[in-house]
């Protein structure tokens, strides 16, 4: 190789970690969206606006929430699936439609690890072991215990076939080997009617929604499913520190982008995120929530993906579960 050549290379060698570099420093120069699977109002809508207004402050562009409701998420994760990979289409992700659902509907337009590219974690939600009054335990093992000794009596409900409530029930159901039946409702706020008239006894329900009837006493908690105990109900064991080895179910929000977003814009979003998601000012609205935020390596979150699509799958394929 000629000198002359030898420069020309070293010189195209060089211009190339910048690239990277000068995509970011020009990016974003225009809003950019972001996609919520679910209507407003719901858990994964708050989320996205509780983060939005950090994220546009950081990054100098508005950070615009679009609510995609529908198909249990699917019409907005197919749509960011689609979109161009240039920076501007963000997906506020949810546990169920992207881990839960491909095991569940064949015709789905997006695959969970081949059209997105995952940028943080966000937060993490729990569901708590809720049971009626009237219910006589006191403990997951004596639930476990009573289901045992009255086989086919004792019902739980859930926001429908195949949502993260309902499976989190059949995981209970396999690990502790309680004989619970399953009474699929429309979502859980009918459920939690039923379950204080007394309709059904057993709910696995998000800890928001149920903390202020714990503590009107209205309903009993047993155990919550995180791997640690929540600050919303300190005073609540794991299922693992009930007795159930093994046990850690829930829902959460991560945010991903469209798969070949360019790796210095991931980069970007992923480093913004864990800035916010550390402020206390978050910290507290989260937990407030019943939420923890997260944080952290997208290649974190990529894992937290690929385990829960894993353990879901066996559940579901083991139990026969169908969509309604």
């Amino acid at each position: 190789m000629t000198r002359r050549r030898w420069l020309a290379l070293l010189a195209v060698l060089a211009l190339m970690p910048a690239s990277g570099s000068l995509l970011a420093q020009a990016w974003p120069e225009r809003p950019i969206r972001m996609i919520v699977t679910f209507p407003a109002g719901g858990g994964a809508d708050w989320v996205g606006r509780a983060i939005s207004p950090g994220l546009s402050q950081a990054l100098g562009q508005p950070v615009v929430i679009e609510n995609r409701g529908g198909a249990n998420g699917a019409i907005g994760n197919e749509a960011v699936a689609h979109a161009a990979p240039d920076g501007y289409t963000l997906l506020l992700g949810a546990a169920g439609p992207l881990t839960i659902a491909p095991h569940l509907y064949e015709k789905l337009q997006f695959d969970t690890f081949k059209d997105y590219v995952p940028v943080s974690l966000v937060a993490s939600s729990p569901f708590v072991l809720v049971v009626n009054p009237g219910v006589p335990a006191k403990s997951v093992a004596e639930l476990t215990a009573l289901a045992k000794s009255s086989a086919g009596k004792l019902n739980f409900g859930s926001s429908g076939t195949g949502g993260a409530p309902h499976l989190a029930g059949e995981l209970y159901k396999t690990l502790a080997g309680a004989p619970i039946v399953h009474v699929p409702y429309k979502g859980l706020a009918p459920a939690i009617t039923d379950l204080l008239a007394g309709n059904i006894q057993i709910l696995f329900a998000d800890v928001g929604l149920v903390v202020p009837h714990v503590r009107a006493g209205t309903l009993r908690a047993l155990a919550v499913t995180s791997a640690e105990r929540t600050g919303a109900l300190a005073e609540v064991p794991t299922m693992i520190e009930a007795g159930v080895s093994g046990y850690t179910a829930g829902s959460w929000y991560g945010v991903l982008a469209p798969a070949g977003t360019p790796a210095a814009i991931v980069a970007r979003d992923n480093a913004e995120l864990a800035r916010i998601l550390a402020t206390p000012e978050i910290k507290a609205q989260f937990e407030k929530q019943g939420l923890s935020t997260v944080g952290g390596p997208a290649a974190a979150f990529s894992k937290v993906m690929r385990d829960d699509y894993d353990k879901w799958g066996r559940l579901i394929r083991a139990g026969g579960i169908k969509p309604e």
